[in-house]
């Protein structure tokens, strides 16, 4: 890669993220009107309330930046701007880490925004801070970047891109322990669960919630959620075709 490449192909996605005011709109308004139906749901639960909503912080960013940025790469590939952006010294790793980095700004917009409404409007507590929920959903998003950018690859059509969101995040949503605790899973689903990434954040965000300081144990899955990322824009890299048939 190259820095002076990364950060022109940074600049140039965000941008295009810019002046794209549905996507920005869908981005910052989703998560917060949902919360807010979370917050009417649970009226008079705030135990139960406090729990779910926190796990959402970092399951919204997910969900949302996977199905965004599998779209956005396929309309690259198939209008052809990918084969053209190639023909430059632009690199696979340059591309995909731009989006990367792009979408990651877009979320930290989103989750600090979400937080402020969650924290300050609805009356969200956690043990600790606001700072560290806010960190590990802009991971979570980044998360969804490169898992979004990695099934882009094996997409041909707008709505096959959308086929993959159930397949990739559906059984992760299920299996993270937002609706059943993993340990209290039959042993081999509390297996499945914990070779996916979600697993941990939600865990990270739990460790905060559960916590007033960062603990080991929130920083160990902050870290696996990081090195899936890596390892998935780098497979991303190797499975990305120019240009779909």
């Amino acid at each position: 890669m190259s820095a002076h490449i990364l950060v022109a192909t940074t600049g140039r996605i965000l941008r295009q993220l810019r002046h794209d005011r549905r996507t920005i709109a869908l981005l910052i308004l989703m998560p917060t009107l949902l919360l807010t139906l979370l917050y009417f749901m649970y009226d008079g639960q705030e135990q139960a309330f406090n729990r779910i909503a926190l796990i959402m912080l970092g399951v919204f960013p997910f969900i949302m930046m996977l199905l965004i940025t599998s779209i956005a790469m396929l309309r690259e590939r198939t209008s052809g701007t990918l084969e053209r952006m190639f023909t430059t010294p632009v690199g696979k790793l340059d591309l995909l880490f731009a989006y990367g980095i792009a979408f990651g700004v877009a979320a930290t917009v989103q989750a600090a925004v979400t937080a402020l409404l969650a924290y300050w409007l609805l009356g969200l507590e956690t043990a600790g801070s606001a700072g560290l929920v806010v960190l590990i959903a802009v991971a979570n998003a980044v998360l969804g970047v490169a898992l979004g950018l990695l099934c882009s690859a094996f997409a041909r059509t707008e709505f096959q891109a959308v086929q993959f969101m159930p397949v990739v995040a559906a059984p992760q949503l299920f299996l993270c322990g937002l609706f059943v605790a993993r340990p209290d899973m039959a042993g081999w689903l509390e297996g499945i669960s914990n070779v996916m990434p979600l697993s941990y954040s939600v865990e990270a965000l739990m460790e905060v919630g559960a916590h007033p300081s960062a603990t080991g144990t929130m920083w160990r899955d902050l870290i696996i959620v990081l090195c899936v990322v890596v390892a998935a824009l780098a497979l991303g890299a190797a499975t990305l075709r120019r240009r779909t048939p």
